[in-house]
């Protein structure tokens, strides 16, 4: 079985995160953003499938698998542990409880990258998504990092977490 990998697209371009994907092997993105669109050019969910087609790469949208609002919100005020609350209590629904068990099937059947914003997983909750798929396929988690088109700012300054536009969502 092949690694879960996962990879946030904060600070870089299109381009720097399909060469990553693409040097990593990677043969289905799995969107885990709660509001699959974004303000940076080419992370929209119809223009980056477009651009994972033309490599060859397969892409799937599991909106139940994103942080709701209350999730994001924290995560922008640097509170990841109350994101991570948040989002533990939302997956246990239905519906995230349905996807879920397609990210699983979807991530043992093919090599598979979990995508959402932030550029420090540990700051994300597709590493919680990445931790409940590998608990039950026993798949190393492996979290890519595509180089960044600019510095990103220390990620303890609030205030650019607060900037970051609510386009920006997982």
């Amino acid at each position: 079985m092949s690694d879960l990998l996962t990879i946030g697209y904060e600070g870089c371009t299109v381009a720097d995160v399909m060469e990553t994907l693409t040097a990593a092997g990677t043969r289905l993105l799995i969107d885990v953003r709660a509001v699959p669109q974004s303000r940076k050019p080419g992370f929209s969910k119809r223009q980056l499938a477009a651009e994972l087609d033309a490599r060859g790469i397969g892409y799937v949208h599991l909106q139940a698998l994103g942080t709701p609002k209350p999730g994001r919100d924290a995560a922008r005020a640097g509170h990841p542990e109350i994101m991570g609350r948040i989002f533990s209590a939302h997956m246990q629904a239905d519906r995230p409880q349905a996807e879920l068990a397609e990210a699983r099937g979807l991530a043992a059947g093919t090599r598979a990258c979990l995508l959402c914003f932030e550029h420090d997983p540990a700051q994300c909750h597709r590493r919680l998504v990445a931790e409940m798929i590998a608990g039950t396929t026993g798949q190393r988690i492996v979290h890519l990092h595509p180089a960044p088109a600019a510095p990103l700012p220390p990620r303890a300054r609030s205030t650019r977490q607060r900037r970051r536009a609510d386009d920006e969502t997982g």
